[in-house]
């Protein structure tokens, strides 16, 4: 098992995914970027590898996820507080679904 504390799904993701709680100033190795994070980001969450300016989007999987609200740095949370989905709300779809 390898103790690298963050993974990167897809060569083309510009954020990782944290395999364990990361603390603010710890520097980490992702694919051959390296960033420094600069807030504490839990288990599970995302934390980006490069920059991606406001309006951009946050690949994961090698997939668009979203866009970025915000300008987001290497090793910066990436998290509701600076994305947005670019998929259609659950509550938009169901109302659709009902009329």
């Amino acid at each position: 098992m390898t103790d690298r504390p963050v993974i990167v799904l897809s060569p083309g993701d510009n954020v990782a995914i944290c395999r364990r709680n990361i603390s603010a100033g710890e520097a980490l190795v992702m694919d051959g970027d390296t960033a420094v994070a600069r807030s504490d980001v839990p288990l599970g969450h995302k934390i980006a590898r490069r920059f991606i300016p406001s309006g951009g989007e946050v690949v994961k999987y090698g997939m668009s996820i979203g866009s970025a609200t915000a300008d987001v740095l290497p090793g910066e949370w990436v998290h509701l507080h600076n994305l947005e989905s670019n998929y259609i709300s659950t509550h938009t779809r169901d109302s659709e679904a009902r009329s």
